[in-house]
């Protein structure tokens, strides 16, 4: 099929070179002018394994190109599918919906009739209850078909979707989506047909209660701390419950990035705008559990120092929300690494692919080429993203660079247990200090 993708950020530059990659033939509609040219250049202006090889594979295979036309746009596709960013509104917690509104906007006086405009952005329920109103006095038809990709895991997620959810009004429109998507059906994704409320509301009810899951395992291991339990073998154990599951069980400094903490936010202001806050209240507590274990990072520090962090040289491994990404936005890494500068420390931060970015977002820090050029002189060291090459450093060569051997695992990733035979100080978020292994007790001797 001949289609259009309006907005091509993380989702819509994705979504574009996924769906060539099905076979359509794709016209990326995007505005900004240095974002436009790097796609048509097949870069990727942002970091997600795996894209860059299939965007310029279909940039150079002439089936997949990019404009700035919208008029363009109406005249070439037969689906249009609305990709552009809700981020939250500056002066609420509700999602700003205005990209949506232009991209649709701005794409109705050039619609065909009988076309179909697809929504994917993540909206407050009623949104497209709202712009069908535009689409249809333009003689097309609006449906709505949220994205779940995981930044890291976007590319497998949109080829192989472990479901598609069809917000439609009419067979028609139900099989022109079928018809689209019949390869990632063929290959057994599950299909749900639903209504444009429900399909709005299915996005940001996942996020919710991923995020709901993440804060309970960080409620508990605070617990668990004061307790002198181990949130690391007690998520183990619940994982083994197949009601409850292993996945999103991994208790540290909690969650960031671009949606789950503003969709759960726009979730309890849009529940307060249909006279239901009461329902969703509890993903206030959510979010302020999910604030808390940056404060609770930023106590155990200064703690390890001695009391104060000012002077301190420590190093931050990792500045992007999550491993596999650049993307910085809300991330607890970087928040946590700026609130050590403004308490007076000298914070030296290094991420394989979001240093940049995150120099962007949080110029006063130092950057450092390495892990180990960023723990040179440092009294401490922060392990705050899962990157794998961060379990991997060589202790020897890193006890060298120091000066004091202290690491606070944010993210309960590392083997300390190997960490601490090496002569280290460890931490981590709800872990108890495990007996001493043989080794260890070789080296510090028997008890007095």
């Amino acid at each position: 099929m001949k289609i259009t993708v309006i907005g091509c950020g993380y989702l819509g530059a994705t979504h574009a070179a996924c769906m060539a990659e099905l076979g359509h033939d794709v016209l990326g509609v995007e505005i900004d002018p240095r974002k436009r040219a790097l796609l048509a250049q097949g870069q990727v202006p942002f970091h997600e394994p795996g894209l860059g090889e299939l965007l310029a594979k279909h940039v150079a295979s002439g089936r997949l190109r990019f404009t700035d036309s919208f008029a363009e746009a109406g005249a070439f596709g037969a689906l249009h599918f609305i990709c552009v960013g809700t981020p939250q509104r500056p002066e609420s917690l509700g999602a700003d919906v205005s990209y949506v509104d232009a991209a649709v906007t701005s794409l109705a006086p050039h619609l065909r009739p009988g076309t179909l405009v697809i929504g994917k952005s993540t909206v407050p329920v009623g949104t497209a209850e709202r712009l069908d109103a535009v689409v249809s006095a333009a003689g097309a038809e609006l449906a709505w078909n949220p994205e779940f990709l995981r930044e890291g895991f976007a590319v497998a997620d949109t080829l192989q979707p472990d479901r598609l959810v069809l917000g439609v009004r009419s067979a028609r429109a139900e099989q022109a989506l079928r018809d689209f998507y019949e390869p990632c059906i063929e290959a057994g994704s599950p299909v749900v047909v639903t209504d444009f409320a429900t399909a709005e509301l299915v996005k940001v009810s996942a996020n919710a209660f991923l995020a709901t899951k993440i804060s309970f395992i960080n409620a508990v291991s605070e617990v668990c701390e004061a307790a002198g339990a181990d949130v690391v073998d007690l998520a183990r154990a619940l994982g083994h419950d197949e009601r409850i599951g292993p996945r999103f069980l991994g208790a540290g400094i909690g969650f960031g990035g671009g949606c789950l903490p503003k969709d759960i936010r726009a979730f309890v202001h849009r529940a307060g705008e249909l006279g239901v806050e009461d329902a969703m209240s509890f993903l206030r507590q959510v979010d302020d559990v999910n604030q808390r274990q940056r404060q609770r990072v930023l106590q155990a520090a200064t703690t390890m120092l001695g009391g104060s962090v000012t002077r301190a040289k420590i190093a931050v491994w990792g500045a992007a929300f999550k491993p596999d990404s650049d993307d910085v936005r809300d991330s607890p890494a970087l928040s946590i690494a700026g609130k050590l500068h403004l308490r007076g420390a000298r914070v030296s931060v290094y991420d394989p692919a979001a240093a940049e970015t995150a120099r962007a977002a949080y110029p006063t820090l130092d950057y450092a080429p390495s892990a180990i050029a960023a723990a040179v002189d440092a009294d401490l060291v922060l392990h705050l993203t899962e990157w794998p090459e961060f379990r991997s450093v060589d202790l020897a060569t890193l006890g060298a660079v120091v000066r004091r051997k202290q690491v606070l695992d944010g993210r309960n990733k590392l083997d300390l247990e190997v960490w601490r035979d090496a002569g280290w100080t460890t931490r981590a978020l709800g872990r108890r200090t495990p007996a001493l292994s043989p080794a260890r007790l070789a080296l510090v001797g028997p008890a007095a």
